[in-house]
């Protein structure tokens, strides 16, 4: 068995499934569950350890011990990578997209802590981020190292996060007829897309895209998972609110409200986004009364920190 294996990868568990009591789902005779993915770790949580997981056991199996990846200044997946490595005893460094000031906010002060290295680059540069010749020279520059796309989204993520769709079937006591998740990089919500192609044909997929023009995602998706078509699933581009890092009262109003009625915390970059579209779609009657939907809580809780500190929520 490898380090990974015997260490944290044996200890993680599956998520717990939480079903909401809240008055607008008894108004529409909808029941919703949160797989609480926030709660899988600390500091290595939500969809950014499943992305992660077949990632490290490759780049363990193959003997690379040097981790690179990019991400913005507040990045989830910047934070849970340099975490991983601290715990799975692998060297780190973030491409980091913007000035070297950023070094000293909430989420670049705790991955420098767990030992990872910055380089700061410029926006013009980061866009090089998935080029042929840019990557090269990348690999040049660190020959050790394996390196992981921005998000962590690549084919390796796939697996890990088909294990969500795995075990809500093992978990669930009635069908799922909807699966919901925030969309940034579209890894998780291909992941689940092959998840359900596998564990659970009949389940609709829906991501929430978190950004702007958006639709671009679904030819992502559609490269990660040959099969899509087979499996009935949407991108909701309509609910970004602004764009990426966007947050307007209305949404910054709703976060806060809903962590009270459930007690669930939620941000409002990812999860807050997910979780105000559907709320959106259930007042809208987009679902028929009996409907089951579980929504996927992607954690990035970590950024709350960054967001107090920039006054957006």
């Amino acid at each position: 068995m490898s380090f990974i294996e015997s260490t944290l990868y044996q200890t993680m568990g599956h998520s717990p499934l939480q079903v909401l009591t809240h008055p607008l789902l008894t108004e529409k005779s909808i029941t919703v569950s949160v797989k609480r993915d926030d709660l899988l770790h600390p500091d290595i949580s939500g969809n950014k350890w499943r992305k992660l997981k077949y990632n490290l056991l490759y780049a363990e199996a193959n003997n690379k011990n040097h981790l690179v990846s990019f991400g913005g200044a507040f990045s989830n997946h910047i934070h849970a990578l340099a975490a991983a490595c601290n715990h799975f005893k692998f060297q780190a460094t973030g491409i980091i997209r913007g000035e070297v000031h950023y070094a000293s906010n909430p989420t670049l002060s705790q991955v420098q802590k767990w030992g990872m290295e910055l380089q700061f680059i410029d926006r013009k540069t980061y866009r090089l981020k998935e080029q042929d010749e840019y990557l090269a020279m990348l690999q040049k520059q660190y020959p050790t190292a394996y390196i992981i796309p921005e998000g962590g989204s690549n084919n390796l993520a796939i697996p890990g996060v088909e294990e969500v769709i795995k075990e809500l079937t093992q978990q669930c006591k009635q069908p799922i007829g909807h699966i919901f998740t925030a969309t940034g990089s579209a890894g998780t919500l291909a992941g689940l897309i092959s998840g359900a192609l596998k564990y659970s044909p009949m389940t609709i997929v829906h991501g929430i895209a978190v950004l702007k023009n958006a639709q671009y995602l679904e030819e992502t998706v559609k490269g990660f998972v040959q099969e899509e078509s087979q499996i009935n699933w949407h991108l909701h581009t309509g609910f970004h609110e602004g764009g990426y890092g966007k947050v307007s009262l209305t949404l910054a109003e709703f976060c806060r409200q809903f962590t009270l009625d459930t007690n669930i915390p939620i941000e409002p970059i990812y999860s807050g986004k997910m979780f105000y579209a559907l709320w959106k779609l259930i007042k809208q009657d987009y679902f028929p009364a009996g409907t089951h939907i579980v929504a996927l809580h992607t954690g990035g809780l970590q950024g709350l920190a960054g967001l107090k500190e920039q006054k957006k929520f």
